[in-house]
């Protein structure tokens, strides 16, 4: 379909410490025992989108994703791996590999987005509307265990704050307004020149802006140069867009280069400016009618020139998208995939409804119940118990062990007696002996000691 695409696979991300590492590069969690990424190469290698950009934050985590890639993917995708500086944030990974960019449209895929909506379908959207930018909407997650208590209390505080106020036209097409989790702390503020250029506006506060998008290279690229202060594609890159794609008769002049106030009064003159130079660009780029049952004003009155589109493709609600960028996702997300969402795995479940590598070997009287999944080599030792739960490759596991609601990485060795409830732990971890731990997260290659009891903790070594 003439697309490029470019998957922005972050870094060292600062919310998943101590997750993350850097050995451990966010793209290569382990979401069900296999990289968070390969979730997203799957799904562009079933839609046929096989010419990958993914941009890396750091050059020691695109050299450990890269090497991952090249060996899991060879003679299946042409994958360039580039390296871009640490937290420039999207839209600055993006302004980082311009220059390779060079297709009528470009698809930006999150990384860390799991997911089974068919990526061709987001990419006709766009080719149907000639939209500058198309944006994927699909259902918010719901947060947390199927069993009562949180698996991470600290991130309950944060939960407000993922919600996005919607506004969409009538044939909910159309991206007529955006406000995300940050400015909702504040009034909402609707202009009265964008509700008279739509007529109609229907708000939604339930879908989640999947960080998924379709752009028309040459606007893309104009708004990266012009606006070199933007970061966020999210944030402030689809939000300029959706804000500057109605343009009202009245404002005409406005295309001509004089300054005029905007109604609330709040945008300054030379901010102004620099957005009229840009709406005559995407005046240019795009057919001038913006939508078709709107091409007069209310009542028939006077036509309102929109000078291009933004458009939304929104997933049906059967579909799974959650994005792994909290440590409470992170477990939802596990959890899910060997559960809810185990189709997209891409392993085959027993009968009791789990993965056990034939490989695995279970002591006498241990039992690992459905919605569970034990890696490559690992070993366990009498009477444990697993629980709605992930346990990696080559693992040691010692008698007397349960494991609940968890995720256990790689190479990880746990003494007799010990209790694992809502947590994580990463690889070549050490449990000694009756270590009784909840609600924590515990970092690559650290030792609990015997007898330890933890409780929302996050255990890790120094970075050095």
């Amino acid at each position: 379909m003439d697309f490029q695409v470019v998957v922005l696979a972050g870094g060292t991300s600062k919310n998943l410490v101590p997750l993350v590492s850097k050995e451990v590069p966010k793209a290569l969690l382990p979401v069900g025992n296999r990289p968070v990424i390969s979730y997203v190469l799957e799904l562009l290698e079933l839609s046929n989108l096989k010419d990958l950009i993914v941009v890396v934050e750091g050059q020691d985590a695109a050299v450990r994703v890269g090497s991952w890639i090249s060996g899991a993917y060879v003679d299946r995708l042409h994958v360039e791996v580039a390296a871009v500086p640490e937290d420039v944030g999207t839209a600055g990974a993006l302004r980082a590999i311009a220059h390779h960019l060079t297709a009528k449209d470009i698809l930006v895929v999150s990384g860390d987005i799991v997911s089974d909506v068919p990526l061709g379908a987001v990419a006709a959207a766009h080719r149907r509307h000639d939209a500058v930018v198309t944006a994927m909407l699909c259902s918010a997650p719901v947060s947390g265990p199927s069993e009562s208590g949180s698996s991470v209390g600290k991130d309950k505080a944060k939960k407000p704050g993922h919600y996005n106020i919607i506004g969409l036209d009538p044939t909910k097409q159309f991206l007529v307004y955006i406000a995300t989790g940050a400015e909702l702390e504040k009034d909402i503020r609707i202009q009265k020149s964008i509700l008279r250029a739509v007529g109609q506006m229907e708000i939604r506060s339930d879908l989640m802006d999947a960080h998924l998008y379709a752009f028309k290279r040459s606007v893309l690229h104009e708004v990266l140069d012009q606006k070199d202060t933007f970061q966020s594609l999210k944030q402030d890159v689809l939000p300029y867009l959706v804000r500057c794609q109605l343009v009202s008769p009245s404002s005409e002049v406005l295309l001509n280069g004089a300054p005029q106030t905007e109604e609330n009064g709040n945008e300054k003159a030379s901010s102004q400016n620099n957005q009229l130079m840009l709406s005559q660009i995407l005046a240019n780029s795009s057919t001038p009618s913006f939508h078709e049952l709107y091409a007069l004003g209310p009542n028939g009155s006077t036509p309102v020139r929109r000078t291009h589109k933004c458009c939304v493709y929104i997933a049906g609600k059967s579909k799974y998208c959650v994005r792994l960028n909290s440590i409470q996702a992170f477990s939802d997300i596990n959890r899910d995939v060997i559960g809810d969402a185990s189709h997209l795995s891409g392993y085959s479940f027993s009968a009791q409804n789990n993965i056990i590598h034939p490989s695995a070997e279970l002591g006498s009287k241990t039992t690992v119940g459905p919605h569970c999944m034990l890696g490559e080599g690992s070993q366990m030792g009498d009477k444990c118990s697993v629980k709605r739960s992930v346990i990696g490759r080559h693992c040691r596991i010692g008698s007397n062990v349960k494991v609940v609601n968890s995720v256990v990485m790689n190479h990880v060795t746990i003494g007799d007696g010990c209790s694992i409830q809502n947590s994580i732990i990463c690889s070549n971890v050490q449990l000694q002996d009756r270590v009784v731990l909840k609600d924590c997260q515990v970092g690559a290659g650290f030792v609990v000691t015997a007898g330890s009891e933890c409780k929302g903790e996050a255990l890790a070594k120094k970075e050095k």
